[in-house]
């Protein structure tokens, strides 16, 4: 397996930092084959407290965002996103905060790092339980103008706890989205998500985006089976990344919320992004 890696010094120590890149993706020749790849970014948590907040910002809120989600997104709350043992924390958790029930957490690079094609992966173990609904994922930046689903959505990874065990990458367009029921994605069986570290990934070029599952290649969406207009591919543009843990929802909720599990927290061990 290859792999591109860059040397990083923090306090004296030299720490081995690498993008993993499976022998599958780009064609021979293509000028950003895999062994090629630079790590352009990355977060490996090991200062404790709150997030970096050179890397990572808050969205606030409690108002359902558009999947009537149950809880309020906090920012700056060590109770629901800390680093700690060299771990990032969301915790989602079971409390009156601003008229909703429960709180969380949900941070993003929006307006301080945005990539275009690469490799883009999260070694995280994700919460248990009816009601929880973790996700790493990925908007177009341009969405405060051109508003989703025009902007594009990749899920890197999804899950939702009534369906223990199965996780879900997926991308929305103009086009193709959950609303229309149009969504082009896959699912995959991952033993023990909830008690196991798991690498998910996306490997990105200008004609595909394929999902990975530790480094098990399950899904492609081409660009060709698509097609090439901006409704149908928006994935020529930056987009930033989004970690956050949601309680319930048109989804996560489906089957109710199991009221007597919480808290539950998504742990990432690291976030990297080669190009």
């Amino acid at each position: 397996m290859m792999k591109s890696v860059l040397i990083v010094k923090m306090v004296g120590v030299a720490v081995l930092l690498a993008c993993k890149s499976p022998n599958v993706g780009l064609p021979v020749g293509d000028p950003v084959a895999p062994s090629a790849r630079k790590l352009v970014w990355a977060d490996e948590f090991t200062k404790n407290g709150l997030p970096d907040s050179t890397k990572w910002g808050y969205e606030v809120g409690g108002k359902g965002w558009g999947n009537n989600e149950l809880q309020y997104y906090t920012a700056n709350r060590l109770e629901n996103a800390r680093v700690e043992n060299g771990k990032l924390i969301i915790e989602a958790r079971k409390e009156d905060y601003q008229g909703n029930k429960y709180t969380s957490a949900r941070l993003l690079t929006r307006g301080k790092a945005a990539w275009k094609y690469g490799r883009i992966e999260a070694l995280a173990k994700l919460p248990a339980g009816r009601g929880t609904w973790p996700a790493v994922w990925m908007l177009g930046q341009g969405i405060q103008t051109a508003g989703w689903p025009r902007a594009g959505e990749i899920d890197i990874m999804e899950h939702v706890g009534f369906d223990e065990g199965v996780v879900h990458g997926t991308v929305h367009t103009e086009a193709y989205n959950h609303a229309k029921k149009t969504e082009k994605g896959q699912a995959i069986p991952v033993k023990d998500v909830s008690t196991r570290f798991h690498l998910y990934a996306i490997e990105w070029t200008p004609d595909k985006i394929e999902f990975f599952v530790d480094d098990q290649n399950y899904y492609s969406v081409q660009k060709a089976a698509l097609g090439n207009t901006e409704a149908q591919w928006p994935f020529d543009q930056p987009f930033y990344l989004l970690l956050n843990v949601a309680v319930g929802g048109n989804w996560g909720g489906q089957k109710g919320v199991d009221e007597s599990i919480w808290p539950q927290r998504m742990e990432i061990d690291y976030v990297r992004v080669c190009q």
